[in-house]
């Protein structure tokens, strides 16, 4: 094995599962995650010249979101899927009651509803901030927009999802129990 090509994938690989949670969360599909990704690992592997260290993840995942947002224009995807994994999103205990569990369950539902009805903008940098746990600055970094405006978009965004919710809740579609939202909020 090349010595680039062993670099790489001392660099690359542990943020794998991170590449894939940010094209999950942009394509809603698995297949095509997969795909965005791949992509995304030959893209970084071909420009890894470029790559002068540092803290990897950002670099990579601004490779992710830039490859998304190609393959999306060549897709056109009109309506994307939304079947997301329950347990990307549920922590499991084994003293949770079959109540709680339903109640976890109904909250993860309307917070994954909430998550898709953000526009992308803000969807993306609530996604990098609260799930990938990047800082501000790689963020700006990654999204290619000043740090203040990423401020601004996480402000709006964690708006939003509280109004999203506090709509749902008052139409009665579920109870969000605070210590079961992931964002923050």
């Amino acid at each position: 094995m090349s010595a680039i090509l062993q670099d790489f994938e001392e660099v690359a690989i542990p943020h794998l599962d991170a590449a894939y949670n940010l094209a999950r969360w942009f394509t809603r599909n698995e297949k095509d995650a997969e795909d965005v990704v791949q992509e995304a690992y030959l893209r970084a592997l071909r420009h890894f010249s470029g790559f002068h260290g540092g803290d990897a993840r950002p670099w990579l995942l601004a490779i992710v979101r830039n490859t998304y947002y190609t393959w999306f224009r060549q897709n056109r995807v009109s309506e994307r899927e939304a079947n997301f994994e329950d347990e990307i999103y549920m922590q499991t205990s084994d003293d949770l009651d079959p109540e709680m569990l339903l109640i976890r369950e109904a909250d993860n539902e309307m917070l994954r509803r909430a998550l898709k009805s953000l526009p992308d903008e803000f969807r993306e940098v609530i996604v990098l901030r609260e799930f990938e746990e990047l800082s501000y600055k790689q963020i700006a970094d990654v999204v290619k927009i000043p740090v203040g405006t990423v401020m601004s978009r996480l402000a709006r965004a964690r708006s939003r999802l509280k109004q999203i919710i506090s709509n749902d809740l008052n139409r009665g579609h579920a109870s969000v129990s605070s210590s079961n939202l992931h964002c923050g909020l």
